[in-house]
């Protein structure tokens, strides 16, 4: 992809990074932002088509998916994971595409609960949950993240474009909760004018239940989805419509970093969050990097190009040059795209999100 120069991403040019953080000690880059969360894309394939992802009429038209041969092995992830770990993670996430997809995918969460303090997540769309919860569960996995964008059932098909029906997902969340991967967090992105008439409906549905439901704005990720700035509902009209019904207040965040906006029913009948890329940049405090399904670091969501660690990985390289690889990249970081966002950053050629995950 071509590389957009500072100057025309619209950032000031930042001051030449300075000596590497010796090994083991946590990596700040230009902005201050320690890493915090390793996200680990482990296919970019998936059974659904979702229109903000992963559109139909683009990825079933000799999309050029990856072959077998340049996905990282699971030793290769956990390897990279644990030099991470020894820099300052403290979460990681599995993704995808459709992570469930990956083959054994529970015997890689084995191997990444090996990792001494570290949160282990997956995000998922639910569907293959009831076959794959409770070894996921037992392999040490903590917390499912859940998609779900529409309980109407008309809505959420035309959504997924992949026929499936609501009902798959809603057992999907059933099984993780019957196999203890709880509190569950359940996502939905919200396209104005698409499924935003269903809002109150999903907070309803989900107040009491013990599950987090978070509104997503409809982001302008990879080059594929049509993102149109008037699709976008904002996050702060999303907490006006429920707070109208369930009345809400704010809650503090977990962590310095964390990317959704936390409220809470009056009621105490639980939590909702919305994340707000789009109207209300976070960049400041993002503390996530992403590796994706065949080796590459990406240091924004938003990014045209990433980092390869495959070839190091594959070349022979110990983990002493690994490490100062990473964390050259990381102390080169200055992403604050959302806060730059204009008509012309959006229509940038970016990575898609199915191929590095949310």
């Amino acid at each position: 992809m071509k590389v957009i120069p500072i100057q025309q991403a619209g950032l000031e040019s930042a001051p030449a990074a300075g000596p590497l953080p010796p090994p083991g000690a946590a990596l700040s880059d230009r902005r201050g932002r320690q890493v915090h969360d390793l996200r680990i894309s482990v296919t970019d394939r998936c059974n659904f088509r979702c229109i903000y992802c992963m559109p139909r009429e683009v990825f079933d038209k000799d999309y050029p998916f990856l072959p077998r041969r340049d996905l990282l092995s699971f030793e290769e992830i956990v390897r990279v994971a644990r030099l991470f770990v020894a820099r300052g993670v403290k979460k990681i996430r599995i993704t995808g595409g459709e992570p469930l997809l990956r083959k054994n995918i529970e015997r890689l969460v084995g191997m990444l609960a090996e990792l001494d303090g570290v949160e282990l997540t997956l995000t998922t769309n639910g569907v293959l949950l009831p076959k794959l919860a409770r070894p996921l569960a037992d392999a040490g996995l903590h917390r499912v993240t859940i998609s779900l964008d529409s309980l109407d059932d008309a809505t959420f098909r035309r959504m997924n474009d992949a026929d499936f029906p609501v009902e798959r997902v809603l057992e999907g969340i059933a099984a993780a909760q019957a196999a203890g991967l709880a509190p569950i967090k359940v996502n939905t992105v919200i396209k104005r004018g698409t499924n935003d008439h269903g809002i109150v409906e999903l907070a309803r549905h989900f107040r009491g239940s013990g599950h987090i439901l978070r509104f997503i704005e409809f982001m302008d990720v990879g080059a594929s989805n049509g993102w149109k700035m008037d699709e976008v509902l904002p996050s702060r009209e999303v907490v006006e419509r429920i707070n109208q019904v369930f009345p809400l207040e704010p809650v503090d965040p977990n962590y310095e970093g964390e990317v959704a906006e936390r409220w809470r029913y009056t009621d105490g009948a639980g939590e909702i969050g919305v994340i707000s890329s789009v109207t209300q940049a976070f960049c400041s405090t993002c503390t996530r990097i992403r590796l994706s399904t065949e080796g590459k670091l990406y240091t924004c969501l938003f990014a045209q190009q990433g980092h390869d660690l495959r070839s190091l990985l594959r070349s022979g390289a110990d983990d002493a040059t690994l490490d100062a690889a990473i964390a050259r990249m990381w102390a080169a970081r200055e992403d604050r795209y959302s806060e730059i966002r204009t008509a012309n950053t959006a229509a940038l050629r970016k990575i898609e999100m199915s191929y590095i995950g949310g």
